[in-house]
């Protein structure tokens, strides 16, 4: 298979706000189809007759699902027409979610999250291909929009399973998420700009697929901040998937937790981390003004503060609520932070830089999950807090010793 890349800089005029809506939902109602089920694992692990950690594993299923597409499909995004490329990926997310809801057992039900996760790597061609088509001045913030659809279509996506699983159960929300799915399909496939006419790129022209893969690894050899971002997304999407893995049971009062809410109730708790997500296009801004440091650090450290209201609100309501909209603030935050740096690295191979940041940033979201739903059933919701927190001050060392490693290998200004 011979891949022929085409233009990565069509004329930054083509992407209207309209388009720039369409990307950011279309992210996010892909990214969403790995959770529709996290808020209902108490529910899914009821009907099938599971303990709460085998339960965790269909959301793990769907993570390592997502890797795959990351690893194996999102760097075609640098070679192949994006605007034929994500439709075709949403169709076949459609089928993968039908499939799902209609899964008759543990292992079916695993197989087919696995499928909806390879596809729902289409927000990740979405993301890139955004960056590509903004203006230079302008692009952490509209990758900063994107990415709050992103992260609104993961949290949004508890709540709109928690309300149509309390009308029709888990299975009804599988089917109303590939319906969702059908829409953006159509919408992007008439609304978003082609990508621009085929082009020969140097060093890209006439590559192979394998060609492609290798390419990856030769990007985080040559590039000392990616593999930075690639250890700093690891650690922050294990603490986002722990926390949201371990917080449906937590919420509906698993191993005698205090609170016993509705599937209904539990996804509405998907609000709270809202706000945080419409905080990015202000991370976004101040990267692109040059604060790129200054930002990181800041939110690895709101990162950290939140983990102590999370362990209060493991008996407080209200802290609880809070906590969860600091906790994802910070998460994206980091997020954001991290893309920014990795996608200034080199805009001609952005969607295979995505691509290696993604797949250790979503096997982080595996360890998180799986970690969680252990944790939980060992030592309940403090001890989640408790390995989140350690986690997070890995993270924040690990990133005080990139920084300052940075800082020393730049030259010394020369005198005129």
């Amino acid at each position: 298979m011979v891949l022929v890349s085409i233009s990565t800089a069509p004329p930054a005029a083509k992407l209207t706000r309209l388009v720039v809506l369409v990307f950011a939902i279309t992210a996010g109602s892909s990214a969403g189809c790995l959770y529709y089920l996290q808020p209902l694992l108490h529910e899914v692990a009821g009907e099938l007759s599971i303990s709460t950690a085998t339960a965790a594993l269909v959301v793990s299923a769907a993570q390592v699902g997502y890797l795959a597409g990351l690893a194996l499909l999102v760097p075609l995004g640098d070679f192949l027409e994006r605007r034929r490329m994500v439709p075709v990926l949403l169709a076949a997310s459609v089928a993968a979610l039908i499939f799902s809801a209609a899964a008759p057992n543990l292992p079916v039900l695993l197989l087919s999250v696995f499928a909806t996760g390879v596809t729902a790597s289409a927000a990740q061609v979405v993301v890139p291909w955004a960056s590509a088509l903004a203006h230079p001045d302008r692009r952490g913030e509209i990758v900063g929009t994107v990415m709050s659809g992103l992260l609104l279509g993961i949290l949004l996506s508890r709540v709109l399973a928690g309300a149509v699983a309390q009308l029709g159960g888990w299975r009804a929300v599988l089917v109303v998420a590939a319906g969702i799915q059908l829409v953006m399909s159509v919408s992007v496939y008439l609304l978003a700009p082609a990508t621009g006419q085929a082009a020969r790129v140097p060093g890209a022209s006439g590559e192979r697929y394998l060609e492609v893969l290798a390419s990856i690894v030769t990007l985080i050899r040559v590039h000392p901040v990616l593999r930075h971002r690639m250890v700093l997304g690891f650690l922050a999407m294990a603490c986002f998937s722990g926390v949201w893995t371990a917080i449906a049971f937590l919420l509906s009062g698993a191993h005698g937790a205090p609170y016993e809410f509705s599937e209904f109730a539990i996804g509405l708790f998907g609000f709270a981390g809202v706000a945080g997500a419409l905080g990015a296009p202000v991370v976004g801004r101040l990267a692109d003004r040059g604060r790129l440091r200054a930002v990181t650090t800041l939110v690895w450290i709101v990162v950290l503060i939140s983990w102590a209201l999370l362990a209060w609100g493991g008996h407080n309501l209200f802290a609880l609520v809070a906590a969860l909209l600091v906790f994802d603030f910070g998460i994206q935050g980091i997020q954001l932070s991290n893309q920014s740096a990795v996608y200034a690295l080199d805009p001609a191979a952005r969607s295979r830089l995505t691509t290696a940041y993604m797949v250790t940033y979503f096997l982080g979201g595996v360890a998180g999950s799986v970690t969680a739903g252990s944790a939980y059933q060992a030592g309940g919701w403090s001890l989640v807090c408790e390995l989140g927190s350690a986690a997070t001050i890995l993270g924040l060392a690990l990133w005080a010793l990139f920084a300052r490693g940075a800082h020393a290998s730049r030259p010394a200004p020369q005198p005129a």
